[in-house]
């Protein structure tokens, strides 16, 4: 199995297919440990039944995440297709899912260019002005402030403004990749 590295297409796939099997092999060790404890003492009421429950800690919450990876879309075959041809010399996040309290936001592409972010989502329930200020708000509290973020639905305009900030080239890259670095710190 390839290793999942964030940012990279397929990110999200990769690393649900590697949680769901690491979820299985944590319930399968519970139970286990619990019918071990069965099958040798003849009871349920056994040292080995206490560790097969503390052991579902940790299942529990690897499922957890599982489902969260459920939830979340990544970039599809042909958007990626697309925006390929306009990324040029731009670093490309792909397969990028945000938390916040209230809502969830899957970005298929985004890129970093100066004191400008762009996004690209599929997802029709992606709230992007919501988006934009969560990103906003978690730029500023990582000490980047000042910047534009702006997601975007319709991936010809995406392609368009890539274009544009290709144009540009004003950034520096270690600027560029303290942004990325806080992007990646905060997304699934």
């Amino acid at each position: 199995m390839k290793k999942a590295i964030k940012g990279t297409f397929g990110y999200l796939k990769c690393k649900r297919n590697m949680v769901l099997i690491r979820t299985m092999i944590y319930f399968a060790i519970s139970l286990a440990l619990l019918f071990a404890g069965i099958i040798t003492t003849g009871s349920k009421k056994n040292l080995l039944t206490i560790v097969a429950v503390l052991g579902c800690l940790p299942a529990c919450k690897s499922l957890v995440n599982l489902i969260m990876y459920f939830k979340a879309s990544g970039c599809s075959e042909m958007a990626k297709t697309k925006i390929e041809k306009d990324e040029g010399s731009l670093v490309g996040m792909y397969d990028m899912y945000f938390t916040s309290y209230k809502k969830n936001f899957a970005i298929s592409h985004m890129v970093v260019e100066g004191k400008n972010i762009c996004g690209f989502t599929e997802s029709d329930t992606c709230d992007t002005k919501a988006c934009e200020e969560h990103l906003n708000t978690m730029l500023k509290q990582g000490g980047h402030k000042d910047m534009t973020v702006k997601i975007f639905t319709d991936i010809n305009k995406y392609c368009e403004r890539l274009k544009q900030l290709n144009a540009l080239g004003c950034s520096t890259p270690q600027k560029d990749d303290e942004v990325r670095v806080v992007l990646y710190d905060i997304s699934l």
